[in-house]
């Protein structure tokens, strides 16, 4: 590789780089901003003795978030593992709060 096709290739390389580390700032503040709401939801089941889990709801979500992926080219099984993660984490948050 030539000394300008490395530097053009670090270029490129630093650019990439700089918008994951964006994307992955937006992604955490995304999360946080979506755990606010989901812990408001929590005191609320807790507050009226509410299940701490609703797998109709849950199950819509990963249905709506398959979709989503297939429209974004993302992989579903990828989305769906993390939609998962996301939701087991939700319940055990509802899960404390209840006690």
């Amino acid at each position: 590789m030539t000394t300008d096709a490395a530097t053009r290739a670090a270029a490129v390389l630093k650019e990439h780089r700089e918008s994951i580390d964006r994307l992955d700032a937006i992604l955490v503040y995304t999360l946080a901003e979506r755990f606010k709401h989901t812990q408001a939801v929590g005191r609320l089941k807790a507050e009226h003795a509410l299940p701490p889990s609703d797998p109709t709801r849950e199950a819509r979500q990963i249905e709506r978030l398959e979709r989503l992926s297939q429209e974004a080219d993302l992989d579903p099984e990828f989305a769906r593992k993390f939609l998962n993660f996301i939701i087991s984490e939700v319940i055990r948050h509802h899960e404390q709060l209840q006690k």
